[in-house]
């Protein structure tokens, strides 16, 4: 690698790392946000048919550009106390690390949700809370700034990042609250959809590593919406298009798109074709100005198992080569033994 393309690297890697309290520290995202349900929205706690669900996702982008960027999530929720007329409170857990570039800056964040879900016919209503901790670090060995550069060629020494007064972690609480609402039509498995709404970082802590702390640092609000649906267009195949947009500070995305869902086998089986009946699924989407998307995978005896790639479309293009990120998720929910196959019926498991 020449002398120019190494400086070129760093001073991208350096932009990259450094820009994240201009962009006041944008959350996490993932492609496959169904598959995330509880870092979309804390009212989707327990939003599922079955007596546990668990929810696993690894993402990897800008590979071809600096060091990637890797995020591991993982989740686990369920329901706690189910009345009589079919509401029921839910709990769960999620946990997330986030790992950026060449300074190695480390977002591990976890969170505790509840929400409650309140039955009106084919409707269900819901509000959830969730609360947590979260640490960032960086490694500023690893990063290099202007003073350090002798004649193009940098040289670690004494570096210009003490005047800066950056740190290397910072912790903080974390507070988030959503609603959402799920319609199915009196046939369930022809139409139904679920909508929501959620605000996270209501505390707006501080978040920068700054050794000076002042109000300018603090953690944004992120707010979230989405809509998906789940439309039986025949025997065998499902659209499933959805709508994801998120806004914190100045920095807004939005996905849309569909998955083609498709049941092979036996569409009744045990437990109801729903979670259980093995399928394979095709989507396509956009986040607009920033990739167009492929997922797909497969669904059987409770698992579904999904990938999701990003081809960059972005100004980041030509150094990316329009390679984005790649994702792989995995959600298992356990059914409820026979017996209490059909305790709760959830309008729509979109997310």
């Amino acid at each position: 690698m020449t002398r120019r393309n190494i400086f070129t690297r760093i001073s991208l890697a350096v932009a990259v790392a450094l820009s994240a309290p201009v962009a006041f520290a944008q959350d996490i995202h993932f492609t496959q946000f169904d598959m995330a349900p509880l870092v979309v929205n804390p009212a989707f706690t327990g939003m599922f048919d079955g007596k546990i669900r668990a929810n696993a996702i690894y993402r990897n982008q800008w590979a071809s550009v600096t060091i990637p960027y890797v995020t591991y999530g993982a989740s686990a929720d369920m329901p706690l106390f189910v009345e009589s007329n079919g509401g029921y409170l839910a709990s769960g857990l999620q946990v997330y690390k986030d790992q950026a570039g060449d300074g190695n800056l480390s977002n591990f964040t976890a969170m505790l949700s509840l929400a409650y879900h309140k039955f009106f016919g084919n409707n269900d209503l819901a509000v959830g809370l969730q609360g947590g901790y979260a640490q960032k670090s960086i490694d500023l060995s690893r990063l290099y700034f202007g003073d350090e550069f002798q004649n193009g060629v940098p040289t670690q020494g004494v570096s210009a990042e003490y005047r800066l007064g950056l740190g290397n972690s910072v912790n903080y609480y974390l507070v988030n609250a959503g609603i959402s609402f799920s319609h199915a039509s009196e046939i369930q498995d022809k139409f139904s959809y679920t909508i929501g709404v959620a605000a996270n970082n209501l505390n707006q802590p501080t978040d920068a590593i700054m050794r000076k702390q002042s109000q300018n640092n603090s953690l944004a609000m992120r707010y979230t919406a989405e809509l998906g649906m789940n439309i039986r267009t025949g025997e065998r195949l499902y659209l499933r298009p959805a709508v994801f947009y998120q806004m914190q500070a100045s920095a807004t995305e939005l996905i849309a798109g569909n998955e083609f869902h498709y049941l092979i086998g036996n569409l009744g089986g045990e437990y109801g074709y729903s979670n259980y009946s093995p399928a394979v699924f095709l989507g396509g989407w956009y986040r607009t100005g920033d990739a167009v998307m492929i997922t797909g995978g497969i669904e059987f005896n409770g698992f579904r198992i999904g990938l999701g790639y990003d081809y960059n479309t972005s100004s980041l293009n030509a150094s990316s080569n329009g390679n984005g990120g790649f994702e792989l998720a995995l959600r298992y929910i356990a059914p409820y033994p026979l017996q209490f196959a059909h305790k709760r019926t959830i309008p729509c498991s979109r997310f």
